[in-house]
């Protein structure tokens, strides 16, 4: 947005009245509380509300999914994986079959399409090729690329950090070798990549030494997904640091005998929080994203796990006859992806500390 000479008075204008009200307190002994750079943030953050609204969908979106079990037992009444070929749905004084053979001159079969609440609760969404609760399935898959998402993230960014880290601070041949293994990651598309790791995974599994993982196993998209991603996390923290480490506090630090795990915690990992945060708010958006990209081509959740990739998966070779199976886990990727993303960037404007907050006394 530009900047109007206008608006520049203005700030001006506040900036000197806040100026001359300092200046007062202080002629007649008034003390002057500081703020914390936390607080500054969270006063900026607090003033966004769109950022918190999209906050409060995120948080609606977790809830539902995670209230998954109750709605299925004691609203559906059905399972992701259990099937109805044969079943009725009563809607209203009718009794509407789940799955219908066609009587006309096309030979297939016709899905019970949203029956929106006037069953009872039962296929509020439809029922897919298999005769099972498209709503149902939608809230338990929400649960597993959450899971995926939120999992894959956190391991991403610490190990990120913990790379970013040892480069950063001991530079040298250390940094040589981190550095080189960040260029060999991102010399490779990310998907590409993940459905290689992916496809090779999901056949055989992990087997490194005492660790097994099933070929089946939420692991292996989780891990796959925090590997590709890893040097998208440390090669900006790498940045950072590597800027830090030249700071006067450092050279104290080093002058007064802190090791070096003293001083990479307690004095550089602090002044990278904020840029971590953010990264993680943001990476768990591009992770719910990747983990439906390889779901989708079957390199990521493999059956009977559903996500919202395996039912759009699922649903695109009935795409022109029942839409709903792709539109609706396509919507929830959607808002889950849009809502991190926005919270993410106002969470980024907040934790600046270049942004002018004007302080009420």
């Amino acid at each position: 947005m530009a900047t109007t000479p206008q608006t520049t008075r203005q700030e001006n204008a506040e900036l000197s009245l806040d100026t001359a009200a300092l200046l007062a307190k202080e002629e007649h002994g008034v003390s002057i509380v500081g703020r914390s750079p936390w607080y500054l943030a969270w006063r900026r953050l607090r003033r966004n509300y769109v950022a918190f609204a999209f906050l409060f969908l995120f948080v609606v979106i977790v809830v539902a999914c995670a209230l998954a079990p109750v709605y299925a037992h004691h609203v559906a009444h059905t399972g992701p994986d259990t099937n109805h070929l044969t079943e009725t749905v009563k809607i209203g004084n009718k009794q509407v079959p789940v799955m219908a053979l066609n009587t006309g001159g096309h030979i297939g079969v016709t899905i019970l399409g949203p029956t929106w609440w006037h069953a009872g609760g039962k296929f509020a969404l439809g029922a897919d090729g298999n005769g099972r609760d498209v709503a149902v399935r939608l809230l338990y898959g929400g649960i597993t690329s959450l899971k995926v998402g939120i999992g894959s993230a956190l391991v991403c960014t610490f190990l990120s950090v913990v790379l970013a880290l040892l480069a950063g601070y001991y530079r040298g041949w250390v940094d040589w070798i981190i550095t080189r293994f960040f260029d060999l990651i991102w010399a490779f598309p990310v998907i590409l990549l993940a459905i290689a790791l992916g496809s090779a995974l999901s056949i055989n599994g992990i087997k490194w030494g005492p660790i097994h993982v099933g070929s089946g196993s939420l692991w292996i998209p989780t891990l796959v997904i925090s590997y590709v991603l890893i040097p998208y996390i440390g090669r900006p923290l790498r940045g950072q640091i590597l800027s830090l480490r030249e700071k006067e506090f450092i050279e104290a630090a080093v002058s007064q005998g802190a090791s070096p795990l003293r001083i990479m915690f307690s004095e550089i990992l602090p002044n990278v929080a904020s840029s971590v945060l953010v990264f993680f708010t943001l990476i768990i958006a591009n992770n719910i994203l990747t983990e439906a990209a390889l779901s989708f081509l079957g390199a990521g959740v493999q059956p009977p796990n559903a996500s919202w990739g395996t039912l759009i998966s699922e649903g695109q070779v009935r795409l022109s006859t029942a839409p709903w199976l792709t539109l609706v886990p396509g919507i929830a990727i959607v808002l889950t992806v849009l809502s991190l993303n926005i919270f993410g960037d106002g969470l980024r404007d907040a934790l600046d500390p270049r942004a002018k907050v004007r302080i009420e006394h």
